[in-house]
């Protein structure tokens, strides 16, 4: 019997198939240089129906492929009711469904996988297929492409470069490029960002200020107010649901610090806001993704004071009805002015990434070109039509 003849692609169930497709997925992770292992548990409830809110408005199969009874790759395919209502012209809309979490040990073992995919979203009347999406848009979308020569920031996805081959030669092409900037946070920014920045600092109609985690509740909500405005007409926007908003409430909440989470104001309405996060990472690489036995207590340490941290910036919005006004870069730059600041000069940072950033959003490219930040790596979200 031949190697494609003894593939196997079979789907996932229980609470042990879920496991073992994390499991999988971590093996694979391993293998390659830069990886940052991830806790363990976090990535079971990302795909667990119980726990992950994405759920309420999707549904999913895994795959696991196994040759010779030995894993070998592993797929999801999954769809999104609000991502099927938004309009076509945005990525998704009517008939779009996804893979993601896709790993493979050859090109034979890839493309059966995503013929599995393929196959259980044809059955659920799908029409077009775009991945790797693993699993919420929100979450880690699309496949690396460049940047594999340095560990990904918190939150990021890291791939081997051939994946891309194997997908590619399946029928995909891609149909939106993500990019992540890298900043020297230790520098200045060049004088004519500054000099916006401090025409900013005397109009009294602004007010730029941190998130105050005393009223915790009350700032998510306002956070995911501005962005669910701010980013409705991107490519792949999908709404948060009141669950996710309590779910991500909760999960950020110990790696929020006040100094380098920003909202803006006009006339005192809070119309801007601008998230970092401290890279986790670091500490995960350290632990090697093990909270035990001692790997709990190196990250507590860590969450009091992240000393050094290299800072990401994974979300920034402005309202709508700002969009395309000098005053919206005007609280942009304002904004990743004082988050630089603090990053340097509380936390001790030197190194910062924003994105990802859709590389067709000529106003955040024009920000971060401005900030003398560079591209450090791009993820492609590929696509295909469903005969």
């Amino acid at each position: 019997m031949s190697e494609e003849q003894n593939l196997v692609v079979e789907p996932v169930s229980g609470k042990h198939g879920l496991g073992e497709f994390v499991d999988i997925g971590r093996a694979f992770a391993a293998r390659e240089p830069h990886n940052v292992p991830q806790l363990r548990s976090e990535q079971i409830e990302l795909v667990d129906p119980g726990k992950n809110p994405f759920f309420g408005h999707a549904r999913a199969q895994l795959f696991v492929a196994r040759r010779g009874g030995k894993p070998v790759g592993r797929i999801s395919a999954h769809i999104d009711e609000l991502a099927l209502k938004m309009p076509a012209e945005q990525g998704f809309g009517p008939g779009a469904g996804m893979f993601g979490y896709f790993d493979a040990e050859d090109e034979a073992t890839a493309h059966a996988l995503l013929g599995a995919a393929e196959g259980w979203l044809r059955k659920e009347g799908m029409s077009r297929v775009l991945g790797p999406i693993s699993m919420s848009i929100w979450e880690e979308p699309g496949l690396l492409v460049r940047g594999q020569d340095h560990a990904p920031m918190i939150m990021m996805g890291h791939h081997p470069a051939h994946y891309r081959g194997w997908i590619e030669s399946y029928g995909y092409a891609a149909a939106k490029s993500l990019l992540t900037y890298d900043l020297d946070v230790s520098k200045e920014f060049p004088p004519l960002i500054q000099r916006i920045v401090k025409s900013g600092e005397r109009n009294e109609r602004i007010k730029i200020r941190p998130v105050d985690k005393s009223r915790w509740d009350e700032e998510v909500a306002v956070v995911l107010d501005i962005l669910n405005d701010a980013w409705s007409k991107n490519w792949g926007f999908v709404p948060f649901t009141p669950a996710e908003v309590a779910y991500a409430g909760k999960k950020l909440r110990p790696i929020i610090f006040e100094p380098l989470n920003m909202v803006a104001e006009l006339d005192g309405e809070p119309v801007a806001f601008m998230l970092t996060f401290p890279d986790i990472n670091r500490v995960l690489a350290r632990i090697k993704g093990k909270l035990f036995p001692f790997g709990w207590f190196h990250l507590l340490r860590w969450l009091r004071f992240p000393k050094g941290a290299g800072m990401r910036v994974p979300l920034m919005g402005v309202k709508k009805e700002l969009h395309n006004s000098r005053v919206a870069s005007q609280l942009a730059f304002m904004m990743i002015s004082q988050i630089r600041k603090n990053a340097a000069g509380i936390y001790g940072s030197k190194r910062g990434e924003i994105g990802w950033i859709l590389d067709d959003n000529q106003g955040m490219v024009a920000i971060a070109d401005a900030i003398d930040s560079k591209i450090n790596r791009e993820y492609i979200v590929f696509e295909k039509r469903l005969g």
